[in-house]
């Protein structure tokens, strides 16, 4: 095959429990991935050597991705071809639409997408437990984004089992300028709650998640980093704040932030609750919907056709 692209989903936290550092410097976590509909495009075409290029939405910082040294895409690439000892020659770009350092998990989501492309652009044929274990090696959110949909993930994520979701979910999605460094919350995190034991259960969001009830999933979000987050970016609990006035049924930080989720009862409700946003002063406000699969594999298409 000489091209192949794939769609990379977002994800958010549903549920995220913090536990206490572990002998390996990660925290122990307990958490419900939920992948949602906004998506990077990672396209692999045939090369005579290594290229990267990256594209970007208006709301996105271009210059926050780096497409050279220790970008993730880059050794996805390099990680998959020495596992098959095959020369790491392919033309990739990537077209980002998840923001950068927002929670997202957007350099998560393009490598698993990466690694699914090359795979298939170099016809090597991975099995899925090997990926999934290349997957682990580049990051601890690489594995969810390699399955999609709904997942329970524990250890420091990077362990995952799909989740009973049938339902589904709207939401409206708030980047944000200025990032926020996801080892300075768990930091932070750490300073204001230094007996962290044990993750808390996701039971609640999963028996949410059965019932197919908005409602009841909105009483259920929960993210341990959230108080972190407020204390380092105040203005994202006033934003929190106003969504929930516009009608959100609940507002909470993606992740480690400092992107912001509203959770709405319909796509017309995200709609009018996006709008209310955009009215407000939040021009870039996304509306997604999840559960959305994970990265699959198709031939590009030539724009010239």
């Amino acid at each position: 095959m000489s091209a192949v692209r794939a769609r990379a989903a977002a994800k958010i936290n549903l549920h995220l429990g913090v536990g206490a550092v572990r002998d390996d410097g990660y925290h122990e976590l307990c958490t419900i991935y939920h992948a949602i509909s906004i998506y990077d495009e990672v396209a692999a075409e045939e090369s005579r050597s290594w290229r990267l290029d990256t594209h970007t939405q208006p709301y996105v910082d271009k210059y926050a991705v780096p497409t050279t040294g220790d970008n993730i895409v880059t050794r996805a690439a390099f990680l998959l071809a020495g596992l098959h000892d095959v020369a790491p020659h392919a033309e990739v770009v990537v077209d980002k639409a998840i923001p950068v350092a927002g929670g997202l998990a957007g350099g998560s989501a393009d490598a698993a997408a990466t690694l699914v492309v090359l795979d298939r652009l170099w016809d090597l044929n991975t099995p899925d437990a090997q990926l999934h274990e290349l997957a682990a090696q580049l990051g601890s959110d690489v594995p969810f984004a390699l399955l999609g949909g709904t997942a329970h993930g524990t250890g420091r994520g990077e362990a995952v089992e799909p989740v009973a979701d049938t339902g589904e979910w709207w939401w409206v999605v708030v980047p944000q300028r200025e990032g926020l460094s996801t080892p300075e919350v768990y930091r932070h995190f750490d300073d204001m709650v230094p007996d962290a034991g044990s993750p808390a259960s996701p039971r609640r969001v999963i028996d949410a998640l059965v019932s197919g009830d908005p409602r009841e999933l909105a009483h259920a979000l929960h993210n341990d980093l959230q108080r972190p987050v407020f204390d380092l970016r105040p203005d994202l609990r006033a934003l929190i704040s106003l969504g929930e006035s516009e009608g959100a049924l609940r507002g909470m930080i993606s992740g480690s932030g400092p992107t912001c989720v509203f959770l709405c009862e319909s796509e017309s409700h995200a709609d009018t609750v996006a709008d209310g946003l955009r009215y407000t002063g939040h021009v870039t406000a996304l509306t997604a919907t999840g559960p959305a699969p994970g990265p699959a594999p198709v031939p590009a298409v030539d724009p010239t056709d």
